[in-house]
């Protein structure tokens, strides 16, 4: 954001000559592009990488949770994940023993990948200050990551792969997205929205908007319903609305 204002500050230099001022407009429009793609890359990322996982999580982080390999004593039920009519995995209610530690801890919702039986091992996420809790267990997540409510952009698990990917596809868009408003249009056309009042205007209210949307996760806090549809929303609010206000610089 500080980048941008201070591109946008910069939008009437230098004045050496026409060559000079043409490439300096060109220049100036393809960085801001460049903060505008990657900066949507970045949402989406963050958005996929998200150690948010209910309640339950909160409370095992707040007691102090660890992450321990268990082994399973007894598996209550099991029902197969689909996806396109093929088994990806099973969320299983399981009771597992922790060595040195609960020797019956249950586990709801165990997401395991091969269907689970007595006396095979899995990763439990688990307060050793409140059995009680239970354990929460999922292998296509990082759970030491979950533990200490920390941010990994490229984690080694599903969602790391996931927001890696999303990161590549956003950012190659942005890439065809700056190559476009910044060669096609003339250097006058460009000049002329850089010093449009109500196109700044509309960006600088789409900035605060996504700010607006994504602060109370910054915070820490609960946020809103509107601020959750802004924050899932920004990759896409900030590149439509950088393109529509763009156009106007093709004449």
């Amino acid at each position: 954001m500080g980048c941008a204002v201070g591109l946008w500050v910069l939008r009437g230099a230098p004045k050496a000559g026409e060559f000079t001022d043409e490439l300096w407009v060109k220049l100036r429009t393809g960085a801001l592009w460049v903060i505008v793609a990657f900066s949507s890359a970045v949402f989406a990322v963050v958005l996929l990488t998200s150690s948010n996982a209910g309640d339950k999580l909160d409370d095992l982080r707040d007691a102090g949770a660890t992450v321990s390999t268990a082994t399973v004593v007894e598996r209550q039920s099991a029902r197969q994940e689909l996806s396109d009519g093929v088994v990806k995995g099973y969320v299983s209610r399981l009771v597992v023993s922790v060595p040195g530690g609960a020797e019956r801890l249950a586990v709801r919702g165990a997401y395991t990948y091969e269907k689970p039986g007595k006396g095979a091992e899995v990763d439990v996420l688990w307060a050793r200050s409140d059995p009680g809790l239970g354990g929460y267990s999922n292998e296509s997540k990082d759970l030491a990551t979950l533990a200490e409510n920390r941010w990994n952009a490229f984690q080694d698990d599903e969602s790391g792969a996931g927001s890696l990917i999303a990161f590549v596809v956003v950012a190659l868009i942005g890439v065809v997205l700056t190559s476009l408003f910044t060669l096609l249009p003339d250097a006058d056309d460009l000049q002329e929205v850089a010093w449009s009042a109500p196109f700044q205007t509309v960006r600088t209210a789409l900035a605060t908007l996504v700010f607006w949307g994504w602060s109370p996760m910054m915070l820490g806090m609960q946020p809103s319903v509107p601020q959750v549809i802004v924050a899932v929303g920004s990759s896409c609010l900030v590149l439509l609305g950088y393109v529509l206000t763009s156009l106007r610089g093709f004449g």
